[in-house]
């Protein structure tokens, strides 16, 4: 018993204070909508002129949110992951280009959604 308590407070030592911190409930939906929010930002302007800033969409959603610095980077990793993932394959606006950007369309506006539904009331 002895051996675990030590076990247990030199691991307490080795974590940092942020990660003892609980994130909401959300956090899951809210790096998944970070997530879209990213590939929007690459694929929308590559297959229509569309008149949405998806970055400044993404940080207008983090400020209202006032995450800890952990999920402020943990949501800007989000995005920036959903943007490299279709920059990665997509260099012109394809048909499957067309329909990643109507799904992603679909699926941000659920999520948002949920997120509204579930936790802002």
């Amino acid at each position: 018993m002895k051996l675990f308590r030590t076990f247990v407070t030199a691991a307490m030592l080795l974590v940092s204070p942020s990660a003892w911190a609980i994130d909401p409930l959300y956090q899951p939906q809210m790096e998944r909508l970070a997530e879209i929010m990213g590939s929007l930002y690459f694929l929308q302007p590559l297959c229509q002129a569309g008149t949405t800033d998806w970055r400044a969409q993404m940080e207008d959603l983090i400020n209202l949110d006032e995450p800890d610095e952990d999920r402020r980077q943990r949501l800007a990793g989000a995005f920036n992951g959903g943007y490299t993932a279709f920059a990665r394959f997509h260099h012109a606006c394809t048909p499957a280009a067309k329909e990643a950007l109507t799904r992603l369309l679909t699926e941000a506006e659920q999520v948002a959604r949920d997120i509204h539904t579930r936790f802002a009331e």
